[in-house]
């Protein structure tokens, strides 16, 4: 029974309840032994850290908010059941409410190979910053303070910022994680 073809699909969930889709639909299979039609769920994400009461913490974060790959074929009940399980809003298709369009394998191995180098290239901190915007100091000395970026540098992940300090600009060189953009 293991020569059932299976493609991947995208499954639209509401955004933030991908990991809950993602235990439902694995429970759901296993429950209603549907393990030869659906070979693996599957949520893109990448690692992102982020600085928290002072230390640096490694978070994941959904690489595709709201959306939730599957590799199965949609035979019988497997659609029903995917569709039925709490969060999912449906499939991803060329119609809305119409029948599910599976992904090219182009786009698979695209979105594979995403997952795959974000998993290998956690260090890797894009930067988020541009010269002249607005930020906050969120972490060392300055804590709270506000300021504008003035330069970046790539190679060491720091920026000057150009800070009010008691009525005097003064120029700090900071990492990308000391600071967080100003709302």
């Amino acid at each position: 029974m293991s020569d059932i073809s299976k493609r991947w699909y995208v499954v639209r969930a509401v955004s933030g309840k991908e990991k809950k889709v993602k235990e439902l639909l694995e429970l759901e299979i296993s429950r209603h032994k549907l393990n030869d039609f659906v070979a693996q769920v599957l949520i893109p994400t990448e690692k992102v850290f982020q600085i928290r009461n002072g230390k640096k913490v490694n978070k994941e974060k959904a690489y595709l908010p709201g959306y939730v790959l599957i590799e199965a074929s949609l035979v019988g009940e497997v659609p029903h059941i995917i569709k039925g399980i709490p969060n999912v809003i449906g499939f991803l298709g060329a119609v809305k409410g119409g029948e599910p369009v599976p992904m090219r394998l182009s786009e698979v191995n695209r979105i594979l190979g995403k997952v795959d180098e974000l998993a290998e290239n956690q260090e890797e901190v894009r930067i988020p910053f541009v010269t002249g915007e607005n930020v906050k100091v969120i972490d060392g000395p300055f804590n709270n303070f506000s300021g504008v970026v003035d330069e970046i540098n790539e190679e060491k992940k720091k920026l000057k910022v150009m800070v009010k300090i008691f009525g005097r600009k003064n120029l700090l060189e900071l990492s990308y994680m000391q600071v967080e953009k100003e709302v």
